[in-house]
């Protein structure tokens, strides 16, 4: 069949690039061609009971289906350049900014109305921040919570499911470039299209690879994050997240000058697991409905490292360090910081006597048999210097889950108008290695269905 878009993935990039399509040119046919399923279908088997290890389901509910990765995170919309990736790099400061604000206008307007808005800007909190060797980050920040996120995401699937064809368990094999346009295949079926905007995500960072090998398009190696999730009582934090709810702060160790940041927090949230293809890590979770609320605040924090010569397989470095983790302790392993510090492996007996009540189960275990030393040391550095703004932070029975890992595609070449060079294929959201964040992937799914239209 013919059409004049087809869109690969339905993750953030995805949705808003056929959100923005229809609502600019609805005479347009577009098709949506996603591996997974849709939402209402996305179930995890695993429930840590009967089920407690991945299945290998055909597809990882998780990770594919419509809302992408995204659909069952916290919500977080960053509306910022200072993180979530580079996509200013290829269109502007301004525009990035300008268009991360359209997309929580349409968020808000789909269900996240109520939702609240943070921002670091005018806070006391960067002049303490910066008293202590610590960086505050500038940022605004949406948090829908992961039970409005889904909301949301079900009412803009009502509003494209009858203006748009959504392919669901639908696996594109590979694409070629044809006369006027694009085929995409999916075994032996194939249709064709005059553009194509693949949007993938980080799930189909293999794939995507293929792809460019296939067609000759350059691409960069990227980094791969590693670290730990911290728990913590959520008064400790209380004081930071009730004005900013996440602080996305940054510390340059004085051992090995690495840096060494928050990521994800989550104040009155959960620890949960998180399955990527096999390999289990360690992620959080909050909600808006207070009585899904717990008594504990938890965050990432994340070292990047990034390989070049001779190694440049820096996904493969996290994932075997995250395989590690998996056979020591059977999935994610938790640690007392004070045990950590006194070079002992957690137990059962003393993570129940301490003052944080873990809200995953997880294997008590010694995360310096897991992690290199240089990312550990930062890690504990970096604990300590928090320590200093939030005193509690460096407590014996703070708790360490091990390990978190955000993996990255390699960095497509793209061009401003995030084509490749092949005009009208374009690559947007986390699958091209630009963006980082659900903000940044949305804001590349809208910024490529305005070029895609201006010039049809």
């Amino acid at each position: 069949m013919k059409y004049d878009v087809i869109i690969i993935g339905a993750g953030p990039g995805g949705i808003f690039s056929a959100y923005e399509l229809v609502k600019r040119k609805p005479e347009l046919k577009i098709a949506v061609f996603e591996l997974g399923n849709p939402l209402e279908k996305r179930r995890c088997p695993i429930d840590g009971k009967k089920v407690k290890s991945c299945i290998k389901c055909k597809t990882c509910a998780i990770m594919s289906g419509f809302g992408g990765a995204g659909a069952f995170s916290d919500g977080k919309y960053n509306i910022t350049n200072a993180f979530g990736g580079t996509l200013y790099e290829h269109i502007g400061r301004d525009t990035a900014i300008d268009l991360m604000k359209y997309v929580d206008d349409i968020n808000v307007e789909y269900g996240g109305e109520g939702t609240k808005m943070y921002s670091t800007a005018g806070t006391k909190f960067k002049k303490l921040c910066m008293q202590n060797k610590l960086q505050l980050l500038d940022a605004s920040v949406r948090h829908l919570g992961t039970d409005i996120n889904y909301v949301v995401l079900e009412n803009i699937y009502a509003e494209l499911k009858d203006k748009v064809e959504f392919r669901f368990e639908y696996p594109v094999d590979h694409l070629e470039a044809i006369e006027g346009g694009y085929r995409v295949f999916c075994g032996d079926d194939f249709d064709d299209c005059e553009k194509c905007i693949v949007s993938v995500g980080r799930s189909g960072s293999k794939w995507m690879s293929k792809v460019c090998e296939d067609m000759k398009i350059p691409t960069m190696s990227n980094r791969v994050d590693l670290g730990v999730r911290v728990e913590i009582p959520s008064q400790i934090f209380s004081h930071l997240t009730d004005e900013l709810y996440e602080s996305k702060i940054v510390y340059r160790t004085e051992k090995f000058e690495d840096n060494v940041r928050t990521f994800c927090m989550n104040p009155n949230g959960i620890v949960v697991n998180e399955n990527t293809k096999g390999i289990v890590t360690v992620n959080g979770h909050s909600y808006e409905d207070k009585d899904k609320q717990t008594e504990n605040t938890n965050f990432a924090l994340l070292v990047s490292k990034h390989f070049s010569e001779p190694f440049k397989d820096s996904n493969g470095y996290g994932e075997s360090i995250a395989r590690l983790s998996n056979m020591l302790g059977g999935g994610v392993i938790v640690q007392r910081f004070g045990d950590l510090i006194r070079g002992r492996r957690s137990n059962e007996k003393r993570i129940e006597e301490g003052l944080v009540r873990p809200t995953l189960a997880a294997t008590p275990g010694d995360l310096s048999l897991v992690l290199p030393k240089r990312i550990l040391d930062g890690i504990i550095e970096m604990i300590y210097a928090l320590d200093k703004i939030a005193p509690g932070t460096a407590n014996d029975d703070t708790l360490l889950y091990g390990v978190e890992v955000k993996f990255y595609n390699m960095e497509v070449e793209i061009d401003e108008n995030l084509e490749t060079l092949y005009k009208g294929l374009y690559v947007i959201g986390d699958g091209s290695g630009v963006t980082h964040s659900l903000s940044h992937a949305s804001a590349s799914g809208v910024y490529v269905a305005r070029h895609i239209t201006e010039n049809m």
